[in-house]
């Protein structure tokens, strides 16, 4: 962890390099930086809460992706860690992988987020920069827009500083949400416009459930959001948003090459997908860039259901090994009479 009072320095000119505008390390290793590259100060680290949550208008760099980025809210999730439970409990799996594990949710708090606009070039091979999505208000169920820059973080990747600077992240909704007040600490406040935005798309923004597991030193996290039920030809379709992050916590290089779902529903349909990497690439994760994020979609004609299943990995030497994907629940929201309005004010 940087230490309180560091300076935090970034390359200021956009799409320079490929590295993240603010990478940690330039903190400590400036000679590592690209021959050419002038840094500059942006903020001063402050010391990680150890306890409680971070306030709207927190700044932070991600710790992982190296994105600067503004606290908006923060949410109250129950994690499900498969990595801690009891041997005991671990003997009941089948020969898949996906038994009877039984695993009690923690509370655990995660931060909905603006991520710096002139970071997201640098960070598009690591982490889709677009991490919300909605269906859209018209007749076509299928039809889906996306609001960029948006993040949700789990409380350990914050890295907070301070700065002097009334406008520190680029961002569109950045002076639609909040606002500088000298006064106040940290000195960015909600805007009404950020409440009500809040308030309104609660359902479909609201992070509840995060799991967990770790397989063969790749842990794989999973967010499920459920994003509103649609009619089509008679019929209602449930839609669902899934965020995966894959960390390799080991040195030796890794590389996604498969991945295999199952995906069951309550109308008692079991559907297997296989496929090449996810997303369209196959990303290697590295000592040095040791994390991939993606978000993708699933509907059902039933209001909940289940998912799990593995990812294909290869090592340096061409042999494979398989991750397990944690199982997660697709529940939908009993209580919505509304669609999401997304930007809609």
């Amino acid at each position: 962890w940087p230490a309180p009072g560091a300076r935090v320095l970034c390359d200021p000119r956009p799409g320079a390099g490929s590295a993240p505008a603010c990478p940690p390390n330039y903190l400590s290793a400036p000679r590592n930086r690209p021959e050419g590259k002038v840094l500059e100060t942006v903020g001063v680290f402050e010391a990680p809460k150890q306890h409680g949550k971070y306030e709207t208008g927190q700044l932070f760099l991600h710790s992982v992706f190296g994105y600067r980025g503004i606290v908006l809210f923060p949410w109250q999730a129950r994690l499900y860690d498969r990595d801690v439970t009891s041997p005991v409990t671990e003997k009941n799996e089948n020969a898949a992988g996906h038994g009877s594990k039984e695993v009690k949710g923690k509370t655990h708090t995660y931060y909905q987020v603006l991520i710096d606009a002139r970071d997201c070039p640098h960070i598009s091979q690591r982490s889709q920069t677009e991490a919300v999505t909605f269906l859209a208000n018209h007749d076509d169920s299928r039809a889906l827009y996306a609001i960029p820059g948006l993040d949700y973080v789990s409380h350990e990747d914050i890295l907070p500083y301070s700065s002097t600077d009334q406008v520190p992240i680029q961002h569109e909704l950045f002076e639609r949400f909040l606002m500088y007040d000298q006064t106040k600490v940290p000195p960015f406040v909600a805007r009404d416009t950020l409440c009500a935005w809040q308030e309104k798309n609660h359902p479909w923004l609201e992070l509840s459930d995060v799991h967990r597991e770790t397989t063969e030193n790749i842990r794989v996290t999973v967010i499920p959001f459920y994003m509103g039920m649609r009619e089509a030809q008679n019929s209602h379709v449930y839609w669902w948003r899934y965020c995966i992050r894959l960390e390799n916590l080991d040195s030796e290089v890794v590389q996604l090459r498969e991945r295999h779902w199952r995906i069951f529903s309550l109308s008692g349909t079991l559907e297997t997908v296989r496929g090449r990497g996810v997303v369209g690439r196959e990303p290697v994760l590295s000592k040095e860039q040791p994390a991939f994020q993606y978000s993708s979609h699933v509907s059902l004609q039933a209001s909940s259901g289940h998912m799990w299943g593995t990812f294909r990995f290869e090592r340096p030497d061409g042999s494979h090994f398989d991750v397990r994907i944690p199982p997660f629940s697709l529940e939908s929201n009993k209580d919505e009479k509304t669609p999401p309005s997304g930007l809609h004010w």
